[in-house]
């Protein structure tokens, strides 16, 4: 008796249940403009950043003289600022392998200290590779 009522309560409620299909086009319209305006005003940071770089690009080359010298000393910037973040990662790595997976192998520590001290040297010379490129450059091309 009691599946009987929990079966008759199901199909009364499947049956009683219908689905509601309408729109509302004000809203739809009000949706797809506001997703217009955000592609929109996404494609204009994108043309300013793109014209920023430009900008940029151009102010290097006119302090080095030439375009080779100034599109090197470009990327040797950009490399520069994006070494710093890679390198606090890869130093933070190289600590898990040194002291927490090291305990208990001492290849393992061996690894995380030679990939530390890998690390640091790249970063020191990412970080002092753009001075010395500006001293040469500027300094004994004259």
């Amino acid at each position: 008796m009691k599946k009987i009522g929990i079966l008759l309560a199901i199909i009364l409620c499947v049956v009683s249940s219908s689905a509601v299909l309408a729109t509302n086009t004000n809203a739809n319209a009000t949706k797809k403009n506001n997703q217009l305006q955000t592609q929109s005003e996404t494609v204009n940071q994108l043309v300013e950043m793109k014209d920023n770089e430009k900008k940029t690009l151009d102010d290097y080359v006119a302090a080095y003289g030439s375009e080779t010298y100034g599109l090197t000393a470009y990327i040797l910037n950009k490399v520069q600022i994006c070494s710093i973040p890679l390198c606090f990662v890869g130093i933070a790595i190289s600590a898990i392998y040194q002291y927490v997976l090291g305990i208990r192998k001492l290849d393992t520590r061996d690894k995380g200290f030679a990939i530390m001290i890998s690390i640091i040297t790249v970063f020191i010379i990412a970080q002092v590779l753009p001075l010395i490129f500006a001293i040469v450059v500027k300094g004994w091309r004259g």
